[in-house]
């Protein structure tokens, strides 16, 4: 039975990964956050399935514990937009500071452990259909591009097995997790929902060897206008005090552009299985009860219109 690290396990690709793993029914499974009662509470419902600890990925001590045991580590522990880029330095201690902690047991301990790392396809800022093949211009001013392309150029030169996946724009819950709202309302954007993008992660596990020392854009099949896509989240949730300070307050300068070789992963190891339609069918779902705020939501949009 392999034995998985999932790093930044309470977030929404998190525990999508911890579900498809335990799915899988063939993995010994280790979760790693950091403890606080949002976490905590996230993680509870897995803690007779799976190994639960509360730590840091800078801590030396625990890292070089946990990975002298394990097969495979999906590192999605980050420091994410827009806080990350409000707060110099925060992305470069939990981005490439952790990774590199991480990189450094590896390499010390367990040299066959294969890393699948977590990066952004933000980088490409507004290239026109980019690829992993595209040189990267870093923007100095953007420390959370900056701390995930600094942290692949480390993962290259020091490790033998791993794979990086730049992920766009993901689909998830935006009442209850951390959404982009950020982007330009005109701009073309590739994302994916954080199902595909966890699936993509555990589905790989299967593919080390093909999958090994190369970095792939994980999208999905289509591509959307940004401000159509907020359109439907929003009509399928409802208007949120979060959406309008957001919108109002947040320079728009996350960036998830069409990319050119969306499919190369895909044709690999086949993780698309979930829909746009399918991932709003669920949001109406789940917030059925937030009739007011759906009926503000049909107005905001009527006007703008």
């Amino acid at each position: 039975m392999k034995k998985v690290l999932v790093t930044g396990a309470a977030g929404s690709i998190g525990i999508q990964v911890i579900k498809y793993l335990l799915a899988e029914g063939k993995y010994e499974i280790t979760a790693l956050d950091l403890r606080n009662k949002n976490v905590s509470k996230r993680l509870k419902k897995f803690r007779r399935r799976i190994n639960i600890l509360y730590g840091d990925v800078n801590d030396n001590v625990l890292i070089d514990a946990l990975v002298k045991d394990q097969d495979i580590i999906i590192h999605l522990a980050s420091a994410l937009p827009p806080l990350s880029n409000m707060k110099k330095g925060l992305a470069e201690i939990i981005d490439y500071n952790g990774t590199e902690n991480i990189i450094r047991a590896i390499s010390y301990y367990n040299p066959k452990c294969h890393l699948f790392y977590a990066s952004t396809t933000s980088m490409y800022k507004e290239m026109e259909n980019p690829s992993v093949k595209s040189k990267i211009v870093l923007d100095e001013h953007d420390y959370f591009e900056k701390a995930k392309y600094e942290t692949e150029m480390l993962i290259k030169e020091k490790l033998k097995r791993y794979t990086i996946y730049r992920i766009p724009l993901v689909l998830s819950n935006p009442l209850k997790e951390p959404f982009m709202y950020h982007v330009k309302k005109n701009s073309i954007v590739d994302y994916i929902t954080k199902e595909d993008c966890a699936y993509a992660f555990v589905k790989g596990i299967k593919y080390t060897d093909e999958l090994n020392k190369k970095t792939y854009n994980v999208c999905a099949s289509e591509s959307i206008l940004y401000e159509s896509l907020l359109n439907k989240i929003v009509l399928s949730t409802g208007l949120t005090f979060k959406y309008v300070l957001s919108r109002i307050f947040l320079d728009k300068n996350y960036y998830s552009p069409v990319c050119s070789d969306k499919d190369d992963l895909e044709n690999i190891i086949n993780f698309r299985n979930s829909s746009l339609n399918e991932y709003l069918r669920v949001l109406k779902i789940s917030t059925r009860k937030r009739k007011v705020s759906k009926f503000l939501a049909k107005i905001l949009i009527k006007d703008k219109s």
